[in-house]
């Protein structure tokens, strides 16, 4: 069996954020009908031939299985009334298929086909009412420090969170505050100081790589 991109060694590529829509539910089939061949080689599209009729099936299986798991999950929050920010909390991929040296997210984030699954059921919408009709991410940063009292408080709270691994929130931060003053090279050096620890401790390629995008434009500014 020659599977193609189906099977590249690492979990499944079935959630992109920059494909207007991959289909986690339809690759799992894929992968159940592979497995219904009972193919005695496979020969993925990346990675080590498998031989051995039962190595073969396992590892069709359990790829199949973290992506039902996924789909699964999430269309049941969906049907309770969960928000997108709900969903992407509560949804993991159990630990052990994680830990499986063909499912490792090295490449895509079981995370990033999680928000595939919500849009490909609910659009675009993810059940948080300002984002229906947003203010411009500008003019909100800038409402927001001046409450912090300055952008350089938000810039400064940004760092105590990093400081303290909760990198997300500290990227959020930092992006607002340099969205208030964006031609402050300062508040632009800790945007890159940010981005670079939550890059640092992200496991998948995609990730990291449109994460740098970010970090590469905070650091360019904080040059000029």
């Amino acid at each position: 069996l020659a599977s193609g991109d189906f099977v590249i060694w690492v979990f499944p590529n079935a959630g992109n954020p920059r494909k207007v829509q991959r289909y986690a539910a339809e690759w799992a089939q894929a992968l159940r009908r592979m497995e219904a061949l009972k193919p005695e080689t496979l020969i993925p599209g990346h990675g080590p031939v498998v031989f051995g009729a039962e190595r073969v099936a396992r590892m069709l299986s359990d790829g199949a299985e973290a992506l039902e798991h996924l789909v699964r999950e999430t269309l049941a929050l969906m049907n309770a009334g969960a928000t997108l920010e709900d969903v992407l909390s509560k949804v993991k991929v159990p630990a052990s298929y994680l830990a499986k040296p063909y499912l490792l997210p090295k490449y895509d984030d079981p995370e990033f086909l999680v928000r595939s699954i919500y849009h490909l059921n609910a659009g675009w919408f993810d059940g948080n009412a300002p984002h229906l009709k947003p203010a411009r991410t500008a003019e909100l940063a800038a409402e927001l420090a001046d409450l912090a009292g300055g952008a350089r408080k938000l810039a400064a709270r940004a760092e105590a969170l990093a400081g303290q691994g909760q990198n997300r929130l500290a990227v959020a931060l930092a992006e607002l505050a340099a969205a208030a003053v964006p031609d402050d090279p300062q508040l632009q050096a800790i945007r890159a100081a940010t981005l670079r620890k939550l890059i640092d401790s992200e496991n998948s390629l995609m990730g990291r790589a449109f994460l740098a995008v970010y970090e590469r434009e905070a650091g360019g500014r904080s040059k000029v």
